[in-house]
């Protein structure tokens, strides 16, 4: 359960009857966009109030003349889903700064400069987020805003979204030491034990990773493995 401090308040208005919650700012959009959560984690009270900050209770035919059930969970997702949300700066703050944390980290993975066939590091990424002052929705979900926010930075930013294919070839005994991160980080296209004992293998990974996976593979066997882009 959220605690009351870090709750934000949810309202809805019928006429003159005002009810609202205390609740997860973070699961609201999950909420609004259809997914069954947890009461015990989206509220920090299962009261119904008329008014939250003075711990004012809302009367329970009140709650049923409006709503038409006094069942909690109904309640809860109708005043959500068809109520006001109310954040306070620094809540909002917060949540696009996640967001945006996200957003970033999809495109830092994904992508590369077709220019250099290079990532882009996170720190660019951010620079031109800024530079183009994307708005970033802080109740809606981080995938469902990247389409929009790359088009708006290939203005500045050369983007393109591919995988690149990494083949890797080690020695017997350096196999152990390379194949969970290989396995997590990409998909193997093909590997085969060779003739020499060492193990050899392709691998496909997010274009954004080349980087990162490289180096994770070379300081794993301290370079001892070939290792290369496949064009």
């Amino acid at each position: 359960m959220v605690k009351v401090d870090e709750a934000i308040i949810a309202r809805y208005a019928h006429g003159d009857l005002h009810f609202e919650i205390l609740v997860d700012p973070k699961m609201v959009q999950e909420v609004r966009n259809g997914k069954k959560v947890s009461l015990n984690d989206l509220l920090a009270s299962d009261v119904i109030f008329k008014n939250a900050k003075k711990g004012d209770k809302a009367a329970d035919e009140n709650v049923v003349k409006v709503f038409g059930t006094d069942n909690l969970e109904e309640v809860v997702y109708f005043i959500i889903k068809n109520g006001e949300v109310q954040l306070t700066t620094e809540e909002r703050r917060d949540l696009v700064e996640e967001k945006k944390k996200q957003i970033i980290d999809y495109i830092a993975t994904n992508a590369i400069d077709p220019r250099t066939g290079a990532p882009h590091p996170p720190a660019r990424i951010e620079k031109a987020l800024g530079e183009v002052k994307i708005r970033i929705d802080p109740f809606k979900k981080s995938e469902e805003q990247i389409d929009a926010v790359i088009h708006e930075l290939r203005v500045l930013l050369p983007l393109k979204f591919e995988k690149v294919k990494v083949s890797i070839k080690v020695r017997a005994d350096l196999y152990g030491k390379v194949i969970n991160e290989i396995k997590n980080t990409g998909k193997i296209l093909k590997d085969e034990w060779l003739s020499d004992g060492s193990w050899s293998t392709v691998v496909e990974i997010p274009g954004g990773l080349q980087t990162s996976f490289i180096d994770a593979i070379n300081n794993k066997v301290h370079g001892a493995c070939e290792i290369k882009i496949v064009k």
